[in-house]
């Protein structure tokens, strides 16, 4: 069977320039059928969007809030709000090991980027630790390295 491509929607680059991604996970999203269609179009953002874990009853859900995705012009009345929580859908386990995760001190859970696989929506969220100020200078200097690096094998 051969691996499906997956079709990008919106990434979250800056995700990698403020934290250090420890573990990546798949998780799928439950959306609205005017939400699909408007991603299909390519209408969605994740820059300001960030995940918590909310505690019901019997055991947590995992959310992502302020992630915009623009109301489908043909939408009409079944348009939902561009910047409602929306639900991922995650293994109990998953969420459970995240749940531990998130009470240790500095850890975090960040959207990295939303995209089509297959029909289904999915967005790949990891377990971060934020970054310090030097950290991220060091990051820029050597992202700046192997460019002048590249440059200097190019000619």
């Amino acid at each position: 069977m051969a691996k499906e491509p997956k079709k990008l929607i919106a990434n979250n680059k800056k995700v990698y320039h403020d934290y250090f991604l420890l573990e990546k996970y798949e998780a799928g999203i439950s959306l609205a059928g005017t939400e699909v269609k408007s991603l299909r179009m390519g209408k969605g953002s994740i820059k300001e969007s960030f995940i918590r874990i909310e505690n019901g009853e019997s055991d947590g859900q995992v959310y992502v809030f302020g992630m915009h995705i623009s109301p489908y012009e043909k939408g009409n009345i079944f348009n939902k709000d561009p910047l409602r929580p929306k639900k991922l859908l995650l293994h109990k386990k998953e969420i459970e090991k995240l749940s531990s995760k998130m009470k240790e001190k500095g850890f975090t859970i960040v959207p990295v980027e939303v995209y089509f696989k297959g029909s289904l929506v999915k967005v790949e969220i990891a377990l971060a630790k934020g970054k310090k100020q030097y950290d991220k200078r060091e990051s820029l200097k050597e992202k700046d390295d192997k460019r002048d690096m590249a440059r200097m094998f190019k000619r």
